[in-house]
């Protein structure tokens, strides 16, 4: 009897874990929201950090992303065609880094017939649809890249500017913010602005005019990836390190070794990470039905040798490495 009742009691648990399996296995999958990401580009080590943060939330957050860039960050036709794409294929929410900020604007508007929310990243849009905007404060970012200068070259001297492209808001803004506050040293004269698009080879021939016309030139402001790059070259290829102090923007590993080498006194970074992450985390929330907050301002900072190496930035320049 004994032996019996403990095979029945052996099978009624048997029976008992093959129910409960079963049971497990008949629940239904949960539908993963669908976020689409335009980027300027992808083209490039910042957006490629931005899609990092991006791949990172979507993972905590139960999303699935689908990313779209033209390879071009000039070609704003292409990415208006692009976020039309995005906005035909019904998403439940679109992650934008506009291109333009007003030639994406009806393509928003249509999403937000549609129901779809838009959360705008790194760049604005000119219309009151984008659900909200998340990225630096670029006219506060010119403002810093012109305090790095004066603390390289002083109150006097000779400067350019090497910018992206004009229209673009982004570095519009940056240049605006370098103005005003240079505006207060009368003896720091802007003799040139040149705009090299998001081509770098580009970039280095005007900064190898710039630098052939004024020979006196103290000092030079790049204010977006390339231009940072090519005009860094330019100066090196000449020997110029010593006599033309040059403040970049972004981070990439190549800036960084140029600013060990001294051919780059000091970078404008932001948080390209932080940006791509709060963005798809934003774009869940609003797929869900949540408010979001108007604006949120991703942090800036100026990073030269003295700190570059603190923990704090290191986080900042790589945010992979844990």
């Amino acid at each position: 009897m004994k032996i019996r009742s403990a095979l029945l009691l052996a099978l009624l648990f048997l029976v008992t874990v093959s129910s409960c399996t079963r049971q497990v296995e008949s629940l239904p999958t949960e539908h993963l929201k669908h976020v689409e990401v335009v980027l300027r580009t992808q083209e490039s080590e910042y957006w490629r950090t931005v899609k990092m943060g991006a791949e990172v939330a979507a993972k905590e957050f139960d999303v699935t992303l689908d990313f779209r860039a033209p390879a071009d960050e000039a070609d704003v036709k292409g990415q208006v065609a692009l976020l039309e794409q995005s906005v035909a294929s019904k998403p439940d929410a679109i992650l934008l880094a506009a291109n333009d900020y007003k030639a994406l604007s009806p393509a928003v508007d249509e999403a937000a017939k549609q129901h779809i929310p838009v959360v705008a990243i790194d760049s604005e849009v000119d219309t009151p649809q984008v659900r909200s905007f998340i990225g630096a404060d670029h006219y506060e970012a010119g403002q810093q890249a012109a305090a790095q200068l004066i603390k390289w070259i002083g109150t006097t001297g000779q400067i350019a500017i090497v910018s992206n492209r004009q229209g673009d808001r982004n570095t519009e803004l940056r240049e605006q913010g370098l103005l005003d506050k240079l505006a207060h040293y009368r003896d720091i004269q802007v003799l040139e602005k040149v705009y090299g698009s998001t081509n770098r080879e580009l970039a280095v021939q005007l900064t190898e005019e710039v630098l052939k016309n004024h020979p006196g030139l103290s000092g030079i402001v790049a204010l977006t990836e390339n231009a940072s790059l090519g005009a860094a070259s330019a100066i090196q290829s000449r020997n110029l390190q010593e006599k033309v102090k040059i403040i970049t923007f972004n981070s990439t590993p190549e800036e960084l070794a140029l600013m060990q080498e001294g051919v780059i006194q000091a970078a404008i970074v932001q948080n390209p990470f932080s940006i791509g992450y709060l963005g798809v985390k934003q774009a869940a929330e609003a797929s869900n039905g949540h408010k979001l907050p108007e604006r949120t301002k991703t942090e800036i900072k100026a990073i030269d040798l003295t700190n570059m190496f603190w923990s704090d930035n290191q986080k900042l320049l790589f945010p992979f490495i844990k």
